[in-house]
C-alpha cells in the first residue's frame, strides 16, 4: 500500500529575550535603519543563558504534538535539523526523545545547516513511503547566537534563535501530503560560509563566517532552481503554486527568488523581519506561525526551498 506523509501538526518556540535592531548600534557600526534595508530583519530572539537547543526543540515538539491531537507514545521517529546541538554528540533528537518522555522508536540529527530541515523534511517522508514509520516528529532548532562574531557587522545582526516543529502522518496516497522533494550541494562551495572551529580542527566551537555578497548570488539562482525542480517532480506548474514559504534569511533573497518562481509577493510567508535568520528552525517556524494565523487551506500547494552552509539547497512540495 502507497502512504503518503500528511501534516497533522505544527508548533513552535521563540525565547523570551528580544532583541531590537538598535541594540547593535552602540556595539557595531551599524544601525537599524542600514540592517532593514539591507536584510528586512528588525529583530529577533536570543535564547537566554542556559537555554539550549534540545530545550528549545522539546518546547516546539510538545505545542506540535498537541496541534496534533497525537502524543509522543504514537511518535515512531524523531528528526532534528540543526548546526548548533548542544554537545558534540549525543544528538539532540534523542534528548528530545528523552524530553517527552519516549523509551520506544528512534531519533537522529540532520545537519545542512540552513537547508537542514528540508532535508529532515525529505528524510522523513521516506520513512513513512519506506513503511519504516508511521508517524515522525520533524523539528529545526538552533542557537545561533552561540556562534557569533559579535565584532563582525555582516553576519552577527542577521542571525537569531528559535525551533519549529510539525507531525508528519502517513495516510494511504491521496491528494494531501508531501509530493516531491529535491535536495542538493556541492562541497566546492564551502568557504562561502562556514564556522571556523570543530571538534578535529581546534577544539572549539568557532565563529560563522560569509561571503555575504557571493552567497546572495547563489541563494537567489539556486533556490528559484530547486523550487522549480521540485514543483515539476510533483507534476505541478508554478501556477499551481498557493503558498512560498521560504528559508528566511534574507528579504531581498526571498523577493528576488519569488521573482524568478513567477510568484507575487502576497504568496510568500514572511517571518524574517521579527526571527531574523533561524537557520535550520526558519522554515518550520514559519509554517507554524502562518498555520497559527490561519494562512493555509485544506488543498493548498506549498513549497518551502532553502540553502546553506555546504553549500547544501533544496526544495520541497506538499499540499496542506
Amino acid at each position: 500500500m502507497t502512504h503518503r506523509a500528511v501534516i497533522r501538526g505544527t508548533g513552535h518556540y521563540l525565547p523570551e529575550r528580544v532583541i531590537e535592531n538598535a541594540w547593535f548600534e552602540d556595539k557595531i557600526d551599524t544601525s537599524d535603519e542600514w540592517i532593514r534595508a539591507r536584510t528586512g530583519i528588525e529583530r529577533r530572539h536570543f535564547a537566554a543563558e542556559g537555554e539550549t537547543t534540545s530545550q528549545m526543540a522539546i518546547k516546539a515538539a510538545e505545542r506540535a504534538l498537541q496541534n496534533a491531537g497525537i502524543p509522543a507514545e504514537q511518535i515512531d521517529a524523531i528528526i532534528v535539523a540543526t548546526s548548533t546541538p548542544d554537545l558534540t554528540f549525543p544528538s539532540v533528537a534523542t534528548m528530545v526523545q528523552a524530553g517527552l518522555g519516549m523509551k520506544h522508536g528512534f531519533a537522529f540529527d540532520v545537519q545542512a545547516v540552513c537547508a537542514g530541515f528540508v532535508f529532515a523534511l525529505a528524510n522523513a517522508d521516506g520513512l513513512i513511503r519506506s513503511g519504516q514509520a508511521e508517524r515522525v516528529l520533524v523539528i529545526g532548532a538552533e542557537t545561533f547566537s552561540k556562534l557569533m562574531d559579535w565584532e563582525d557587522r555582516g553576519t552577527c545582526v542577521l542571525f537569531g534563535d528559535g525551533a519549529g516543529a510539525i507531525v508528519l502522518e502517513a495516510v494511504q496516497a491521496g491528494e494531501r501530503g508531501i509530493l516531491a522533494h529535491d535536495l542538493n550541494s556541492d562541497g566546492s562551495y564551502r568557504d562561502i560560509l562556514y564556522v571556523d572551529g570543530g571538534v578535529a580542527t581546534t577544539g572549539t566551537s568557532g565563529k560563522l563566517r560569509m561571503q555575504g555578497n557571493v552567497l546572495f548570488r547563489h541563494a537567489v539562482e539556486k533556490l528559484a532552481e530547486t523550487a522549480h525542480r521540485a514543483i515539476e517532480k510533483a507534476g505541478l506548474s508554478a501556477g499551481d503554486v498557493d503558498w512560498l514559504v521560504p528559508h528566511q534569511a534574507n528579504a531581498r533573497i526571498i523577493a528576488a527568488t519569488a521573482q524568478r518562481m513567477h510568484l507575487p509577493m502576497e504568496k510568500v510567508v514572511l517571518t524574517v523581519a521579527d526571527h531574523g535568520n533561524t537557520s535550520a528552525a526558519s522554515i518550520p517556524l514559519a509554517l507554524s506561525v502562518a498555520a497559527d494565523a490561519g494562512t493555509f487551506a485544506e488543498g493548498d500547494v506549498i513549497v518551502t526551498e532553502a540553502i546553506g552552509g555546504g553549500l547544501s539547497w533544496g526544495a520541497v512540495v506538499l499540499r496542506w
